[in-house]
């Protein structure tokens, strides 16, 4: 019997996981929160052999959480669950310590093989993942990652990440309308996500802006 701890904020959605936790006979739910410094604090406690676990969490992220959890519980097998994925967020993931990672827009029938699989110690990443661990393998020198930016980049980010427009921008940090729209366009380059939705993703998932109000 694998002890099992979820970690997702959305009600619906960790009910759902609970569900098909609770309908395998191989395992055993033992805690749930949807609270990222809760979860890692019962994860501690109750030393579960799975975690199921969202990126984006109130209180610690998911990706803190599993390098925090990966040095304390290595043998720990983690699988992530998130609402969108790009290179920067599989590969942070997986360094962290994941042993499989689920979109949430995939069915629960791939959540289920994720589950299964990476309870009995296998590794599992949903199609979209993998298809984006290809793109890994064959550009491996693109980081896509925060470090990737300038400190004026950065500030950008976080800005259009608050739903600021590139003229709200410009007068917020005194430049130009143009200057604006070249840091958004290096900022998208760089990123290689091309819509304000998905910069926002990133932003919020490296803490950057936090949803919660917190």
């Amino acid at each position: 019997m694998k002890r099992v701890v979820i970690i997702e904020d959305q009600t619906i959605l960790r009910e759902f996981t609970r569900a098909l936790v609770e309908n395998c006979p191989m395992l055993e739910l033992v805690g749930e929160t949807g609270d990222g410094l809760k979860g890692y604090e019962i994860t501690r406690e109750l030393k579960p052999d799975m975690l199921i676990l969202d990126v984006i969490l109130p209180g610690l992220n998911g990706i803190s959480l599993m390098r925090r959890l990966h040095k304390e519980q290595p043998a720990l097998h983690v699988l992530g669950f998130s609402s969108f994925q790009n290179k920067m967020l599989v590969k942070q993931m997986i360094e962290a310590g994941a042993r499989g990672l689920v979109q949430k827009t995939e069915s629960l029938e791939i959540l289920e093989t994720a589950i299964n699989k990476v309870a009995e110690g296998q590794s599992y990443f949903s199609p979209k993942v993998a298809e984006i661990m290809r793109e890994i393998m064959i550009h491996p020198d693109q980081s896509f990652s925060l470090d990737d930016l300038t400190n004026r980049e950065v500030e950008i980010l976080k800005l259009i990440a608050e739903s600021f427009s590139n003229k709200e921008i410009a007068q917020k940090l005194s430049i130009s309308v143009k200057t604006a729209e070249t840091h958004r366009n290096r900022i998208i380059a760089k990123l290689n996500i091309h819509d304000a939705p998905g910069l926002t993703r990133f932003a919020i998932a490296n803490g950057l802006v936090n949803i919660y109000g917190e």
